[in-house]
């Protein structure tokens, strides 16, 4: 069967997206795109995650109920969807009837069959996260995951058995190499939580009421791992009872495109939950990177939020597609500014794509009246240009298929920057000078017709509007994935359009001081800092010894996601130090710097192994970074 079914993340309904956010459903839209270019049966699904204790305490501060809330937020997220020409096939939403049934349902086949038990947890909430830690789990006192203050927690609750299909999982990820991917972050499930071993997942709650109930024990509700993961069948109509038509004819999923941040619960949780209902698992699991502000997480505290919309806006819809999808890499972190998303409108769009179908469709106009000629005056430099034109196609599905989206644009590019230089090479002014030239001027204003008409298709995943503009411009009469395989289509005697600039050169400074005036900053006393603490007397700071010392190792800690050990050289000895910063940092990005610490802080065993003193950082709302000297200074010094 030539079908596909892709997925996004469903958004939480917390707060309005940015663009960060935003990039993850332009990116699956353009391999939905492509997959339909290309000739499959595409099923897009995307939607809003609306249940937790996080939107319930929102609503009330707000001074709404928990459904007015998320009805407004889901409302934006659809908005920004259609405005992004988002090419979903649906939009669930958890608070969907047929979903909340379909959960219960869910929940009661598992409990039933005795995946599911009653008991009592006691620990530690971070709300934010919807995660439930350990003392030991904690991060100097905090969520591991988000760096925010916990708080107890002591509630009955139902629990998962998740250590029951460890194995079978562990085995099924062994025997599909891609299940997984980028290949790092595969590494990282199994090594970090897989192998150190699962421990039973909290799946209901009772200290908040804003979920799904729990059909057959009043109090308790479905809590968000069961409820949010299972939209990818119950979108299909899966209940366990009975399998809806278009669950028979796309499930199993395709490819779910994911942040890199829920990786975990995507491919531990929810192939689990998958195998107790008996159900096979989806194909694939992609954790795309984020889209950071220079070198940082987007926030409204720190000022740096950028939305969709705004970009939109000042430079319109294909451009903000284009700067996502060509600007993040596979595997890696991407950024954006203003200042980078204007100097690529300016160079990528504006110079090079719409100045070369620009210049095309004007000399058509002017040297033949807006007819397109026949192509058969064949000289120099036509060969190579039809071999790059028609080849394209092909280099472009392989990156596609292995969702490498980026790369895939920069083969469309290859072929637009094959097509300027054709200009250059054959120099159609000077032909046009020459009376006798005419036949071969035609033929090469006909080549550059035919090769844009073939950019213009493989454009269409990526930039839908830009690719109908440039075919208007040029009269194409066919955009389809068979077409661009093959140089000749377009017919002689075809009249173009105006010649229309797809893309208006921007003037940055103009263009900036615009967004600071319209846009601005937040005032300085808006940003959030932590409180404080109590003074302190200057004989008690005395008593700290902060010395410098030189990482000479580093390495993650087996069993442990978040430490790191460091090996310090500290004048003439070493000292072992564990640190939970491996969120922040990279072994081999610290290896050779030299660090703060605090040198007379008692060691205490963590994870088995002693930590002799506390590497400091500093940290400002989700966002750590460790503490090192501006310049090369012998390690052991004193901090003074």
């Amino acid at each position: 069967m030539n079908k596909y079914y892709i997925t996004t993340a469903i958004a939480y309904t917390s707060k309005k997206p940015h663009i960060g956010n935003t990039y993850e459903i332009i990116l699956t839209d353009a391999i939905a795109r492509f997959n339909r270019f290309i000739g499959k049966d595409v099923f897009f699904l995307t939607g809003t995650d609306e249940h937790g204790q996080k939107i319930q305490e929102i609503a009330e501060a707000e001074g709404i109920t928990p459904k007015q809330h998320v009805d407004k937020i889901a409302g934006q997220i659809r908005d920004i969807a259609d405005m992004l020409n988002i090419s979903y096939d649906k939009f669930i939403r958890t608070t969907d009837d047929y979903h909340v049934k379909s959960v219960q349902q869910i929940f009661k086949k598992l409990y039933e069959q005795g995946d599911i038990y009653k008991s009592e947890y006691e620990g530690l909430y971070c709300t934010p996260c919807e995660s439930f830690w350990t003392e030991t789990q904690l991060v100097d006192g905090k969520c591991p995951d988000c760096g925010r203050e916990v708080q107890k927690t002591k509630e009955e609750a139902y629990f998962f058995k998740m250590s029951k299909y460890q194995d079978k999982l562990m085995e099924y990820i062994e025997a599909h190499p891609e299940f997984i991917q980028p290949e790092s972050r595969k590494k990282e499930m199994v090594n970090n939580f897989l192998k150190p071993g699962l421990q039973d997942l909290c799946v209901s709650r009772t200290s908040f009421t804003w979920g799904i109930p729990v059909e057959f024990d009043e109090g308790h509700i479905v809590y968000v791992w069961i409820d949010a993961l299972s939209n990818y069948i119950t979108a299909l109509g899966y209940t366990p009872e009975a399998q809806g038509d278009l669950y028979k004819k796309y499930w199993p999923a395709d490819v779910h495109i994911i942040g890199k941040d829920i990786l975990r619960f995507h491919t531990i949780y929810w192939p689990i939950m998958l195998m107790a209902l008996g159900e096979p698992l989806p194909k694939q699991v992609f954790g795309h990177p984020w889209m950071l502000v220079g070198e940082e997480k987007m926030s409204k505290s720190r000022g740096n939020v950028i939305y969709a919309e705004d970009l939109v806006k000042h430079f319109g819809v294909d451009a903000v597609r284009y700067y996502s999808l060509h600007e993040m890499p596979f595997a890696q972190d991407g950024t954006i500014t203003y200042e980078v998303f204007i100097s690529r409108f300016n160079s990528d769009l504006a110079n090079t794509l719409g100045n070369l179908v620009n210049r095309t469709v004007a000399m058509i106009n002017k040297y033949f009246g807006g007819e397109i000629q026949s192509g058969d005056v064949t000289g120099e430099f036509d060969d190579d240009l039809k071999t790059v034109a028609v080849s394209a196609v092909e280099k472009i599905a392989k990156k596609m298929e292995t969702l490498h989206v980026a790369d895939s644009l920069d083969e469309i590019w290859a072929v637009v920057n094959r097509a300027n230089k054709y200009i250059d090479e054959t120099a159609p002014w000077v032909l046009a000078k020459d009376e006798a030239q005419k036949p071969r001027l035609g033929t090469v204003l006909y080549n550059l017709a035919e090769t844009i008409r073939i950019i213009a298709a493989l454009l269409s995943p990526y930039m839908p509007e830009t690719s109908q503009k440039i075919a208007a411009q040029i009269n194409a009469d066919t955009l389809s994935f068979e077409s661009t395989k093959t140089f000749g289509v377009t017919k002689s005697g075809v009249k173009v359009g105006e010649a229309v600039p797809l893309f208006q050169r921007i003037d940055a400074e103009k263009k900036l001081a615009e967004l600071e005036e319209e846009l601005g900053q937040p005032a300085e006393e808006e940003i959030q800092i932590a409180p404080y603490k109590d003074y302190i007397e200057f004989e008690e700071f005395e008593k700290l010894d902060i010395r410098v010392g030189k990482v000479i190792e580093c390495e993650k800690v087996p069993k442990s996601s978040k430490l790191l050990r460091f090996t310090l050289q500290v004048g003439s000895e070493t000292r072992q130090i564990l640190s939970g910063i491996s969120k922040y940092h990279t072994p081999e990005e610290l290896i050779g710097k030299n660090v703060l610490f605090v040198a007379n802080l008692k060691p205490r065993k963590m994870m088995g192994l002693e930590s002799c003193g506390m590497i400091l950082s500093a940290e400002y709302e989700d966002k750590l970074t460790v503490l090192t000297t501006l310049n090369d200074i012998q390690s052991g010094a004193e901090i003074v």
